[in-house]
Formats: C-alpha cells, structure tokens, sequence
C-alpha cells in the first residue's frame, strides 16, 4: 500500500509515518518503480504496539532501542522482554498515580452531588408562603 493508505489505516499522518521511517522505528519502506514507498499490510501490526508504546508513556530512545533489537531477530528476546516489563513497571505506578487521581475526582464530584442533593432538601423544607421567588423585591423599598 502506498503511504496515504497506511496514514489512512494506521491514523498516523504521512509526515509521521516518513519521520519514524529515517529515524528507524520503522523499517524502509520498499520503492515502487516511480520511487514511491510501497508498505506491506503487515506493517500496521508493528505501528499499533508503536502506538501502545508511545500512549503508555515510553521515551522514543526506548522504543528506538526495542525496535533496533526487533531489526536484529533472533537472539534478542531475552533483552526485548527486559525491556517490555521495565516499562510494565513503569506503566503499573502510573496506573496507580491515575487511580488516586480518579478517587479525588470521584470524592469531589460525590461531594458537589451531595451538596447539590442538600440544596434541593432545604429549599423543600421551606414553607410555600416564606419562599420568595427570584428576582422579586419588596414594595415600596425605595
């Protein structure tokens, strides 16, 4: 596929797709005879986990150093895996930092709820004839 039909199925924009290519996280594309990149399909597959990768917060140099050892094939497991639960790691305390997060939220958001809920219950306790209605003035308070 050329790469306006990879930028279309992958989301990432030409520009992108040239700039991880001659940085190397991607690997060169093969050229058609008037010298346009020619992707295989199977290149969506690696752009996805880059994907993952970069949303879950791994510095490029990582994800350049992984996808040098990609290149490399066989014999580079072990170092790749090492790679992948450094950064599992580093992805689980960021989980935990967002679900502390999440429970101040929750707790501010319950908290303007329950006011919210108090409000509605005092102004029904307030006898008919006391309330009076907004933007109302007394007569003769000149």
């Amino acid at each position: 596929m050329k790469i306006g039909g990879l930028a279309k199925r992958s989301g990432l924009s030409t520009h992108t797709i040239r700039y991880y290519e001659r940085i190397g996280l991607l690997p060169h594309a093969e050229r058609d005879q008037s010298g346009q990149r020619e992707y295989d399909a199977s290149i969506l597959t690696w752009i996805e986990f880059l994907g993952r990768l970069k949303t879950t917060g791994m510095p490029i140099r990582d994800m350049l150093h992984y996808a040098a050892l990609r290149e490399r094939g066989v014999g580079t497991e072990a170092e790749r895996c090492a790679l992948l639960e450094q950064h599992r790691e580093k992805v689980r305390a960021q989980v935990v930092d967002l679900q502390a997060c999440l429970f101040v939220l929750d707790t501010k958001i319950a908290g303007y709820t329950g006011e919210d809920k108090r409000m509605r219950e005092y102004e029904a306790s307030i006898p008919e004839r006391r309330r009076k209605p907004a933007g109302t003035r007394q007569a003769g308070a000149r």
